[in-house]
């Protein structure tokens, strides 16, 4: 307990403010009640067999109650000395047995006033480091005296709520570490996702090209890709695809898929022989037990006369893509019996030639789209994704890929997967009237 010497000495001005850095460090100051620390105050009445008991908190100028048992409608009182700030100034037990009989405590509001406090009983809250945060207390309406037993015991009360800020304290900054690292890996993850894909589209003379990466999880690196690119003889190459898994190794696996289709149209740009090459790198790369592989299209677009551009496209297991005609028709581009890229012995990929006539378009996608759920739980599906493009207005490329920006939009928590998108469109002839479709 106290002496005298130490309940007349005030805290030195650097030592209160360090004090108020290690109270504000807790963010323990008005906070809502807590089932925890009233349970403590609950505790410590009945084992003292008194009126009230606190969980206080002693801030710069008054004492918040954490806990109040038995004083109802209190949330705090001003700091003045006598009881909880001498408690907190000293770090010992502080024993009141009369407040009307001491003359540092006779004056206190809670002793002139309701509700008449006459003994009083603190145990400081301390910190590891050895700051006062508060105390707990027990006081009554009447005078009396403590055992060394009872005032042991009020100090282990001290110590479960200081055990309780404790964990709290560590619960809040692992859950603000991993907050840091979730962000640090969503930044990684859309500077990665970023370098995977170019930057921007090329302009292709006569044709307008668009493209749109949507993303189902912000902290995944997705394995879709798309790309356009020039050939020689006015040709270009362009392709879209899809690497199995997420993170770190897709991401390897994508880069890997992007430049050997870049490398393997300069070296042959037909689409199925442009597909074998990627095949044989792939299993030359991941051999074993652990193979890696991709679905993808790979087409060459070669522009004719009138404004028409001849399509030759291959498929590796990859969904069909869909040309959507100036008369509002929309035809899969299907490509059967085009299978897995780096995964079966020997594979077999397939072709299909097609022509864009101006007013038509062909839109590459991932099966993200496709495999997007209705509210009812029913998938898209290519028949559901034909009949919402043909039932929509667009003009070009970036108004189709609106279209479909719309749908995923409507579709909401339906779409669970990454999806990449890819539209080339022919101008319409111009000074021509369309139907709008």
């Amino acid at each position: 307990m106290t002496s005298e010497a130490q309940r007349c000495a005030p805290p030195a001005p650097a030592d209160e403010r360090r004090r108020l850095r290690a109270v504000r460090r807790y963010h323990i100051l008005d906070t809502p009640p807590d089932g925890v620390f009233d349970r403590i105050a609950g505790l410590a009445a009945r084992f003292f067999d008194v009126p009230i008991a606190t969980v206080a908190i002693v801030d710069e100028d008054r004492v918040w109650f954490k806990s109040a048992h038995g004083l109802h409608g209190v949330r705090e009182v001003p700091r003045e000395p006598g009881l909880y700030a001498t408690a907190v100034a000293h770090g010992v037990p502080h024993v009141v047995p009369d407040t009307l009989a001491d003359p540092r405590t006779a004056d206190h509001p809670l002793v002139r006033g309701e509700p008449g406090i006459r003994f009083y009983a603190s145990a400081p809250i301390t910190t590891a480091d050895g700051y006062h945060l508060g105390s707990v207390d027990v006081l009554d309406t009447r005078p009396r005296r403590v055992s060394r037993e009872q005032i042991a015991a009020l100090q282990d009360f001290a110590a479960l709520v200081m055990d309780e800020l404790e964990l709290r304290l560590s619960a809040m900054r692992t859950v603000s570490s991993e907050r840091a690292l979730r962000t640090d890996a969503e930044r990684l993850a859309r500077t990665l996702q970023r370098t995977l894909l170019p930057p921007a589209l090329p302009q292709v003379p006569g044709l307008c090209a668009a493209a749109a990466y949507h993303t189902a999880s912000a902290d995944e690196v997705g394995g879709d890709f798309y790309d356009l690119f020039p050939l020689d003889d006015d040709r270009w190459a362009f392709f879209l695809g899809d690497v199995c898994g997420k993170g770190a190794d897709a991401a390897a696996l994508t880069s890997l898929t992007r430049y050997t289709l870049r490398a393997a149209a300069i070296y042959d740009p037909e689409p199925r022989t442009a597909l074998a090459n990627l095949d044989s790198v792939l299993k030359g790369e991941y051999q074993g037990d652990n193979p890696r592989y991709c679905t993808a299209l790979f087409g060459v677009l070669l522009p004719e006369p009138g404004g028409t551009f001849s399509v030759t496209l291959a498929s590796g297991g990859h969904p069909s893509a869909l040309a959507l005609r100036a008369d509002g028709t929309v035809e899969p581009l299907a490509t059967p019996g085009g299978q897995l890229i780096g995964l079966l012995p020997r594979p077999q990929f397939t072709g299909i030639t097609t022509r864009l006539a101006p007013g038509d378009a062909v839109l590459l996608y991932t099966d993200g789209l496709t495999e997007a759920r209705h509210p009812d739980g029913t998938m898209l599906g290519e028949e559901g994704l034909s009949a919402h493009l043909s039932a929509a207005a667009w003009q070009d490329a970036d108004g189709l890929l609106a279209v479909v920006d719309d749908l995923l939009t409507a579709l909401g928590a339906g779409v669970s997967d990454d999806t990449a998108l890819l539209a080339l469109s022919v101008p319409p002839v111009p000074h021509t009237t369309q139907e709008n479709r």
